[in-house]
């Protein structure tokens, strides 16, 4: 129950994140992009908790019905749309909430056979599903693929470095 809780919170949270990020209500234009973005933010994460639900029920061994996998699938779609949740069309967010949950799912099994310890699903919903999100507005939405990847890069280092300098001033005191 406290998952389903939690993410009932979380996607909650995101309304006030995503169509509150367009900054402004009382315009035609921003009241218009703050509604596609509410709709973005709906579609993605329904598709993408759906279909993770129905992999883990279906396909993956061992097949249950597995409550914290279709929450994970949702904050797997929640994460990829939102990058381009103004910049894309409903179709599209379904689409990327739909590819959101395969590479969830997909970074799940790969960790797991790596034997890296993923309890929450973290690395699989937020970095790589991320990452698939930043792409998908190259994909989509009105960026480049290129310019994509290469912030992708750019913040990867950067949050290696500094969180580097973070661990060894930790280490040391």
């Amino acid at each position: 129950p406290f998952i389903v809780l939690g993410t009932f919170a979380l996607w909650f949270g995101w309304y006030g994140f995503n169509p509150g990020s367009t900054l402004s209500m009382h315009d035609q234009g921003a009241a218009h992009t703050a509604g596609l973005v509410a709709v973005n933010t709906t579609l993605s994460p329904c598709i993408a908790g759906l279909v993770v639900f129905l992999l883990r029920a279906s396909v993956l061994p061992p097949v249950k019905l597995d409550v914290g996998s279709f929450c994970n699938g949702i904050l797997a779609g929640l994460v990829s749309i939102t990058a381009g949740c103004a910049f894309v069309k409903p179709w599209e967010a379904v689409f990327i909430g739909f590819i959101g949950a395969f590479v969830y799912v997909g970074a799940s099994v790969l960790l797991r056979k790596l034997k890296i310890d993923d309890v929450v699903g973290a690395i699989s919903a937020h970095l790589v599903c991320g990452i698939w999100g930043t792409l998908a507005v190259g994909i989509f939405g009105s960026g480049s693929l290129v310019t994509q990847f290469i912030g992708i890069i750019a913040i990867g280092a950067f949050v290696f470095v500094s969180s580097l300098i973070v661990w060894m001033i930790l280490k040391l005191i």
